[in-house]
């Protein structure tokens, strides 16, 4: 078996990852020639392209390996520089940038539960890289090889990964008071939604649609939407009254609690089942990670039943 260059394939994350050679050149303090010849001695040694010269730059299928072979060479690094640091204390530094750990998160739980539950690792040094996206789309960032983890919906595993169910959050349909007042008094329902304009997460967000059809018993529902690409964003434009919008309970407790958002559909919710998935390697860091996910997902997270 080939022993690729590990500057090589560090070189092939960073253009990935930075989206350009330049941005590469840049992380890695080379020059973009340096850049391109370690990317064309890769090239040569598996003979074959592995990046895409197009906007955005991408991955082909031979390069999507070897950027999953660098995150695993990522990894052997951080699991030991973790059995180094307990071996002796203080030897060990912070995480470079080939020693960072990426794993990618829905933005709802990076804005409610998931950060809290990674916090220790952080503070031990352990290098972390979050990646935001859709809950449904976290699952391709794993797919494509560019994250060693991921919390998504989707509860199958890739081969060779290992998947481990969190539990679900429960969204809640909400307006600021004032606006709920004014636009439906009644609350949401199969009348007024169409009327009523949405705040969704972006393009790919699909679940305001999904829970009005789900309460109100509809095959397929088209809404009035606007994006704003933050679950903290959405939160604060709902309390501005740009319109109404469906939220993690978890994120939105306090404000129903005070009365500045009200919920227009009480006693609907809708629970949305989420998936820690991550490589089936042994490792310490991954084991880590899984631990501390978990055990926060177990407190704040609504239990799943068992099917």
């Amino acid at each position: 078996m080939s022993t690729f260059d590990p500057d090589a394939l560090e070189c092939l994350a960073a253009i990935v990852e930075e989206g350009g050679f330049e941005r590469a050149a840049v992380r890695l303090s080379i020059t973009q020639s340096a850049v391109s010849q370690r990317l064309r001695s890769l090239e040569v040694q598996v003979g074959t392209v592995l990046i895409v010269r197009s906007r955005p730059l991408k991955a082909t299928t031979a390069g999507r390996l070897l950027l999953k072979h660098a995150m695993q060479m990522r990894l052997l690094r951080a699991d030991l520089e973790r059995d180094l640091k307990d071996m002796a204390p203080g030897v060990a530094g912070m995480a470079g940038e080939d020693e960072r750990i990426s794993i990618a998160i829905n933005a709802d739980s990076i804005a409610t539960w998931a950060l809290p539950a990674l916090s220790p690792l952080a503070h031990q040094g352990l290098g972390l890289e979050i990646i935001t996206d859709d809950q449904d789309f976290t699952f391709e960032w794993l797919r494509e090889g560019r994250v060693l983890g991921c919390v998504t919906t989707l509860p199958a595993a890739l081969r060779s990964c290992k998947v481990v169910p969190l539990g679900a959050m429960r969204y809640l349909a909400v307006a600021q008071a004032a606006f709920a007042a004014e636009r439906c008094p009644d609350g949401l329902t199969a009348h007024n939604f169409s009327k009523l304009p949405f705040i969704a997460f972006n393009r790919k967000d699909d679940l305001q649609s999904e829970f009005v059809a789900h309460a109100c018993g509809l095959k397929h529902v088209s809404l009035s939407q606007m994006y704003v690409p933050s679950s903290i964003g959405q939160v604060r434009a709902v309390l501005d009254g740009w319109g109404m919008s469906v939220l993690p309970e978890l994120l939105v407790r306090e404000h129903l609690r005070s009365g500045t958002l009200v919920d227009l559909m009480p006693g609907q919710a809708l629970p949305v089942a989420l998936y820690w998935h991550c490589w089936n390697l042994e490792s310490a860091v991954l084991d880590a990670l899984t631990q501390a996910l978990k055990t926060a997902a177990d407190i704040v997270l609504v239990r799943m039943p068992i099917a």
